[in-house]
């Protein structure tokens, strides 16, 4: 081959191998774009997908703001991928997250109870504590009021999930009913009764209730009212008095006619349309209850009555904070994760997160600004909780959940007076001595 031969050839071959090299970048510019996967994000970060669990599922109020808040982040963060399982908090769903912490099958972020009803998840010790995540990343949960993360601790005293929103119980009135056969929404038990008197007399089902579903807000504010504050928080060892005189009134109150007729039937989402639909004067429910109502012009939420010779005070309230977001042990010991979980954390409780969450309904963990045209209800709300003369968590906070399963299931039959309060809280309490 002469001498000019060879120079064309290796020219060629060197023209081929730029354009190789040439299309090859091409295909890989390409394939970072396309969207098909983030192999090459443009801040260099690697690849992230976080598998997240919360209450926001179902038809929760606040089911619209945790998604409109994942789908931002994941713009924010085109490097991070969320999948999501979000849920109604009932109680299977707490049986499988049990059984998924036990087997190891955790989510890498959860929002999840912070009081008893977490036991059988905290007993698997995969939480990262807040002290530990603020030692590297200092500006998580800043937003976070202290007294909220103090209130959201667990019963250990660690503190662990960063909470969106508090919450209390009241008791909702149908204003307008109540105006229309001349009644005074009731701020004594006496007001009360004759409340319950005059709707039943005229074929109004004076309080909503579903007593073999969800009896439990009569249950914490029976025991309340009758225990008082200091009595109503203890753990008892023996049948407390009051707590029998505070169930007791479930029979009083059934044989008055101020249930349903099919209150050991129905659920509760039919005793909320009894409500709802003004087929029902009252119903006493939690603050998440607030933004489903319909007519929020006519509808009040009041104090609950102290019964006859109880010890709390005018104005106690139920409530509280009993959940929040926590990061999980798994999460935090993968580098790429850790940080992806503690923005993913920060994007739901950050300030203006708190805000939506809160939305004037229940109790703001942040310094949030006032929510804007709040209806005549969400006032209500409002001034009704801000004004509370001391507000206590409900029992399921203190005892175990085998034991407050045992106490809901048995007031039906308090209520009919197949047994007597001593004899279901003899055996709440010995379920509660043996956990």
């Amino acid at each position: 081959m002469n001498k000019k031969a060879k120079w064309l050839l290796l020219f060629l071959t060197i023209v081929l191998a730029l354009s190789f090299t040439a299309c090859d970048s091409r295909s890989g510019s390409t394939s970072g774009s396309n969207g098909e996967g983030k192999d090459t994000p443009a801040d260099g970060k690697n690849p992230v997908t976080l598998t997240t669990v919360s209450m926001y599922g179902g038809t929760d109020p606040n089911a619209p703001n945790y998604q409109a808040i994942i789908s931002q982040f994941m713009k924010d963060y085109s490097y991070i991928t969320i999948e999501d399982d979000s849920q109604v908090s009932d109680q299977d769903w707490k049986t499988r997250i049990a059984a998924d912490f036990a087997v190891g099958n955790e989510p890498d972020v959860i929002q999840y109870f912070t009081d008893a009803n977490a036991s059988d998840v905290l007993a698997a010790d995969k939480f990262v504590t807040i002290e530990e995540i603020k030692a590297e990343y200092p500006d998580y949960a800043r937003d976070t009021l202290a007294s909220a993360l103090k209130a959201a601790a667990n019963p250990d005293g660690v503190e662990r999930a960063v909470p969106t929103n508090g919450y209390w119980e009241g008791l909702y009135c149908n204003k307008d009913l109540f105006k229309k056969y001349g009644l005074t929404i009731p701020s004594t038990w006496y007001q009360l009764i004759q409340a319950i008197e005059t709707f039943k007399k005229n074929n109004i089902v004076p309080i909503a209730v579903s007593l073999n579903n969800v009896p439990h807000y009569w249950v914490e504010y029976l025991l309340l009212s009758a225990a008082g504050t200091k009595g109503y928080k203890q753990i008892p060892k023996t049948v407390p008095a009051e707590w029998c005189e505070g169930l007791a009134m479930f029979k009083t109150l059934r044989d008055m006619g101020a249930f349903p007729k099919d209150t050991d039937t129905i659920d509760n989402e039919l005793a909320s349309e009894l409500f709802k639909t003004k087929r029902a004067a009252m119903k006493l429910d939690g603050s998440w209850y607030l933004s489903g109502i319909p007519d929020q012009q006519n509808t009040v939420v009041v104090a609950f009555p102290v019964i006859p010779g109880g010890k709390a005070p005018e104005g106690a309230m139920v409530g509280g904070i009993s959940s929040g977001f926590y990061i999980t042990k798994k999460a935090w010991k993968d580098p790429d994760k850790r940080e992806a979980a503690v923005k993913f954390v920060m994007a739901n409780t950050n300030k203006e997160a708190v805000a939506k969450y809160w939305g004037g309904n229940g109790r703001a963990v942040a310094v949030a600004d006032p929510v804007k045209n709040m209806t005549p209800l969400a006032r209500s709300g409002f001034d009704y909780s801000s004004k509370a003369a001391s507000v206590s968590t409900p029992t399921d906070a203190r005892i175990s959940q085998e034991a407050y399963n045992t106490l809901i299931a048995g007031i039906v039959d308090v209520s009919t007076g197949a047994k007597t309060p001593e004899e279901l809280l003899k055996e709440v309490l010995a379920i509660n001595a043996k956990q």
